[in-house]
């Protein structure tokens, strides 16, 4: 039984009155904002920016441009459309890639 008593304190003690006011319920919801704040600026803007740059890469490719497919396939390009790309990945292997499934550019030259 004398084990239990701090516990039986713990819980008897009484709870603190709510209501503190509108700016106690602002310092609840801080820590919410805080966070997401800080999810912003880590997290959200870079991918924004790099989805910029990636974009405005893919809207730069030209014929003869070398590149790396997301799957890893290196080529030349031999033609560009509007949504695909013709790339030689090899001597006379010419295989069609869609616009967004390149990962790198590198120009001419």
């Amino acid at each position: 039984m004398l084990l239990f008593m701090p516990v039986a304190l713990a819980f008897a003690e009484e709870a603190p009155a709510a209501g503190g006011g509108p700016f106690s319920s602002l310092l609840s919801v801080a820590p919410l904002v805080i966070l997401f704040v800080i999810f912003y600026f880590l997290l959200i803007r870079p991918q924004q920016k790099k989805a910029k740059e990636h974009k405005a890469m893919l809207s730069q490719i030209q014929k003869g441009d070398s590149i790396v497919t997301t799957g890893g396939l290196y080529g030349r390009v031999l033609s560009v459309s509007e949504e695909t790309v013709t790339v030689e990945i090899a001597d006379n292997v010419k295989v069609k890639v869609a616009r967004d499934a390149i990962a790198i550019r590198k120009p001419q030259g």
